[in-house]
């Protein structure tokens, strides 16, 4: 597979932005780019609780695509900020046919990387009959093992000097269960507790998402309004398994048949391992395989961002 070429698309404005109000008080912020009479497609953001970036448009051809946006509950410019309450993967999926119906799409191209990924796949096994086509990367399906391996042992190995910062706010007596700790940090009342949790979560993730360090990433990852968000809901998801049964995603993948697929892969992704990209890929084997060979984890590595341009690329011909 070629992975030198494709640039992201020029940088577009929305053409509608949307404050769509849901249940519990959350208000999400959604925004239309591209051409109103385009092919539709949804973006989902990583995390969760990363939220959206400009960036995140240039992987759809404006001239052909409809791209619908948002920032999912808690994160982003949607409001509350960093909220827990009434979050859930559910809630999510609940959010995405919300906005759906809202805009009056019947079926549309699904996109998601990381998180992205999780939820994607959870929304087209949920409701296939609305998805005409599914591009996913990094692939996540948010089982026990996969987040023991990112936040209690395992890329603890490969970046052990990034390590000793993930582990310093927590004190050795709790370091045996490091995703409770962090949890019982990122709901406490002080808010300076909260940061300082917060902050060593969100950088920890920055510096293990490329395979050569990324200043620009490092830096939004320590933002302190994204890594707020980031930590919280991510550490909230995660205590409570994704509000997934165990192995779901794959026991359910038999619904995607049909839908035609694309999934993205970084070799050396060590924040999402390769391994839940292969399950993937052997679960539902009508979708297009892809390994990039020299990318680790963000859809911005060079690899990685070709291969997803190529796919949606492929679906604006495929649907038009």
């Amino acid at each position: 597979m070629d992975t030198s070429g494709n640039s992201l698309y020029p940088p577009v404005e929305p053409f509608a932005v949307h404050q769509i109000h849901v249940d519990n008080g959350h208000s999400l912020h959604v925004e239309e780019c591209g051409r109103p009479d385009g092919i539709p497609a949804i973006f989902l953001h990583g995390g969760p609780g990363a939220g959206c970036e400009p960036a995140h448009r240039g992987f759809f051809d404006p001239s052909r695509y409809r791209l619908v946006l948002f920032d999912q509950r808690g994160c982003g410019r949607s409001q509350p900020h960093a909220s827990l309450l009434a979050n859930t993967t559910w809630d999510l999926i609940a959010d995405i046919e919300r906005i759906r119906q809202e805009l009056g799409i019947e079926r549309w191209l699904v996109f998601g990387g990381s998180w992205g990924s999780t939820l994607a796949l959870a929304y087209a096994e949920t409701y296939p009959e609305h998805v005409a086509a599914l591009v996913v990367r990094g692939i996540f399906l948010c089982r026990d093992e996969e987040i023991r391996w990112f936040y209690q042992e395992g890329a603890s190995w490969v970046f052990p000097d990034f390590w000793e910062s993930y582990l310093a706010p927590i004190p050795e007596s709790e370091r045996d269960d490091m995703l409770m700790a962090y949890y019982n940090r990122l709901i406490d009342r002080d808010e300076q507790v909260r940061m300082e949790a917060a902050k060593a979560w969100s950088l920890w993730e920055g510096r293990t998402a490329t395979l050569i360090a990324n200043p620009n990433v490092q830096a939004h990852f320590s933002d302190p309004h994204v890594a707020l968000s980031l930590a919280r809901i991510e550490c909230h998801y995660f205590v409570n398994h994704a509000f997934l049964a165990p192995d779901q995603l794959i026991r359910d993948a038999h619904h995607l048949s049909g839908i035609p697929g694309v999934i993205v892969q970084g070799r050396y992704d060590l924040i999402c391992p390769m391994r839940s990209a292969w399950d993937l890929h052997r679960a539902w084997p009508d979708a297009d395989f892809q390994v990039v060979p020299n990318a680790g984890h963000s859809a911005f590595e060079p690899g990685i961002r070709s291969a997803l341009i190529a796919a949606t690329d492929r679906f604006a011909r495929e649907l038009a």
